[in-house]
């Protein structure tokens, strides 16, 4: 009993002082969830005291799922391990991060609706937040990754993953597992690419027990996007991707869009007036059951291109060329997808063409 009163009183000032974590790539302490609160601080699945979760804190109602926890006639399916969190009405999870001033930085989480009704997450950290509508899910299982960035504004802050919604069950809503961070930095231009992360190389932490990639949320959630270099610029996310799970044309990432021309990615890029440009890239398909006509359209000033592909959905590319003759001291690079595709072994998935390898090259003709 003396025991048991000690650890109470330990996290009774955990719940008071969360001491803030040195910050490294991957998971963020028990950022899978697996390290489980004491039995006296759950009620059933609901999870009772503030810090009773080790290394966060909560708010609301929030719920400590199992792998195998049946909401009906539903099964309740955790991803990666044993356990995940729920929040319900209003609930919120969140940690301290020791970071650095100034750096760009991106929080990798997997999220699955668990309700039929709307829901969304709102992700803040550094006074700097995006609202995640989760309308739409990308995968198979029902669970999707999704990537958000920002940028540190002191050495530390305060990562929060909130649930908005205010349902007539107070449990319902969005299950969270796998949260991790990575500091994010931009390549330089060089003069053999004008491009920035030409090559999608740098960008978010991608979880390496998911086969499903990273979601890239729209400019209109993330004003810092966790791509260096580019943008979303459309209603839908694109998905982030990694060789050990994909096939990527070249290096170790790539981008796929997802959603016709609701999913595009883009670059502005310094340009001398009148002068001629070469822009260079990679199609191909990612070898996930993505399979039939494919085109990617591709614009720079008042040129454009449509690339076609015929996918097998087994892996594959081929390189195309835009010329175009810069109109001003800045263009804008763009690529979205011409058309909607699902995956053949899944048509409620969505998938479509992959990019890589972007280069663009000042040419004399």
């Amino acid at each position: 009993m003396r025991n048991l009163a000690i650890f109470g009183s330990f996290l009774l000032l955990s719940t008071i002082f969360q001491v803030a974590v040195a910050f490294i790539d991957g998971l963020l302490p028990n950022g899978n969830f697996e390290q489980r609160p004491p039995s006296f601080e759950l009620k059933g699945t609901q999870v009772m005291g503030r810090g009773a979760i080790p290394s966060w804190q909560i708010s609301g109602y929030v719920e400590y799922v199992e792998s195998g926890h049946k909401q009906g006639d539903m099964l309740l399916v955790v991803p990666e391990g044993s356990y995940a969190v729920r929040l319900g009405n209003d609930a919120s999870i969140k940690q301290r991060v020791k970071v650095t001033r100034g750096i760009r930085y991106s929080l990798t989480f997997s999220a699955a609706r668990t309700c039929a009704q709307e829901e969304k997450l709102n992700v803040s950290a550094s006074s700097q937040s995006g609202v995640f509508p989760m309308q739409t899910m990308y995968s198979s299982n029902g669970w999707d990754s999704y990537a958000w960035a920002w940028i540190a504004k002191s050495d530390e802050v305060e990562v929060v993953i909130h649930n908005p919604n205010v349902a007539e069950d107070p449990a319902c809503g969005p299950l969270i597992d796998s949260v991790a961070m990575k500091a994010l930095y931009t390549p330089k231009r060089t003069n053999k690419n004008l491009l920035k992360n030409g090559d999608f190389e740098e960008g978010p932490y991608i979880l390496p027990n998911t086969s499903w990639g990273v979601l890239i949320p729209s400019t209109m959630i993330d004003d810092h996007c966790p791509i260096p270099g580019w943008m979303v610029e459309s209603l839908k996310a694109v998905k982030y991707l990694d060789s050990t799970h994909f096939s990527v044309p070249q290096g170790s990432r790539a981008v796929e869009l997802l959603a016709g021309k609701e999913s595009a990615i883009s670059q502005v890029v310094r340009t001398v007036p009148h002068r001629s440009y070469v822009l260079t890239f990679t199609v191909g398909d990612a070898n996930n059951a993505c399979m039939g006509s494919l085109m990617v359209e591709a614009y720079a000033a008042k040129e454009s291109i449509k690339v076609a592909y015929e996918s097998k959905g087994t892996g594959g590319f081929k390189r195309a060329m835009l010329r175009f003759r810069a109109t001003g001291p800045r263009t804008r690079v763009v690529f979205w997808s011409s058309f909607y595709n699902t995956r053949s072994d899944d048509l409620s998935s969505l998938c479509g063409p992959v990019i890589d390898g972007v280069k663009l090259v000042s040419v004399r003709h």
